[in-house]
């Protein structure tokens, strides 16, 4: 089966994205998740190493078919680097279809890999990092489930951290 790479900031790693990982899973066996610092996004709430280290948390019913890996530059370049087949990608709206759609293409003309492009449930469709990071960091509690619960453990205690300050 191939070898596939799904990037993202996971800034945090939601339910939405554990979704997209099971389903790439499902599809092509072997999965690499690449996490990486976005300059776009400087709102981090979470390091690149901790947010690895959450993810290989949220990740370990699927065993030795994922592996977490942290990197810096471009995307095809960090593909590459593992032989990767193809970058999964994902979308909730027209907006970051819209996104994807144009970064799938130059991905392609820089590099020739192909981008499989995989929809969360609808369930998940609605999840965003940057709300969940806004809502905790202005003190909000979440009663529908959005994370796993090793994230959430981590953002109660960045909410908490922040309340002592």
């Amino acid at each position: 089966m191939a070898v596939a790479f799904y990037p993202g900031s996971f800034d945090p790693f939601h339910l939405g994205h554990l979704d997209v990982v099971e389903q790439a899973v499902a599809l092509f066996g072997d999965l690499v998740i690449g996490v990486m610092h976005n300059p776009d996004k400087d709102s981090s709430m979470f390091t690149a190493d901790e947010r690895a280290e959450l993810i290989r948390q949220s990740v370990t019913h699927l065993g030795k078919k994922v592996c977490v890996e942290k990197y810096v530059g471009l995307t095809v370049d960090a593909a590459a680097k593992i032989e990767a087949s193809l970058i999964v990608k994902s979308a909730r709206s027209g907006a970051d279809f819209d996104i994807e759609q144009q970064m799938a293409q130059m991905n392609h003309a820089a590099s020739g890999v192909e981008t499989v492009l995989l929809f969360s449930r609808p369930e998940h469709s609605y999840i965003s990092s940057r709300y969940i990071r806004q809502f905790t960091l202005s003190g909000g509690t979440i009663k529908t489930p959005m994370v796993t619960a090793p994230v959430q453990q981590a953002l109660l205690a960045k909410k908490n951290k922040g309340a002592k300050s």
